[in-house]
């Protein structure tokens, strides 16, 4: 299982923004979404999640406001900007093609092969 330490720079934001895309939650719902939608393959620490989740509110990119959880626990929850929308297609985009190019580079054949 990848930990959130293993992830590359700027990773993280993108896949908190892109948890985000699929509804508000609280934080820990955040962590849970990420790793529900990866299968298990991703563990995020809260100790990494909570300073993101500030900086991209501080970014704008997404909003919070104080509700009740599920479990009738006072929690902090966060929505998606439309600033928040527009980066995340961008660092989308960037990353598919990121992976793109890797793999092209991974599947080359030897030379004279």
């Amino acid at each position: 299982m990848l930990m959130t330490k293993e992830l590359l720079p700027g990773t993280l934001d993108m896949l908190i923004l892109k948890g985000l895309s699929l509804g508000a939650t609280h934080g820990y719902g955040v962590l849970l979404r990420i790793q529900d939608t990866s299968k298990g393959l991703l563990s995020l620490e809260q100790g990494s999640l909570y300073p993101a989740l500030n900086r991209l509110e501080a970014r704008g990119l997404i909003e919070s406001e104080w509700g009740t959880s599920d479990n009738n626990r006072r929690a902090k929850f966060y929505t998606l900007t439309s600033a928040g929308e527009r980066s995340l297609v961008g660092e989308s985009s960037r990353w598919i093609r990121m992976v793109e190019a890797v793999s092209n580079v991974l599947n080359a054949d030897p030379v004279g092969a």
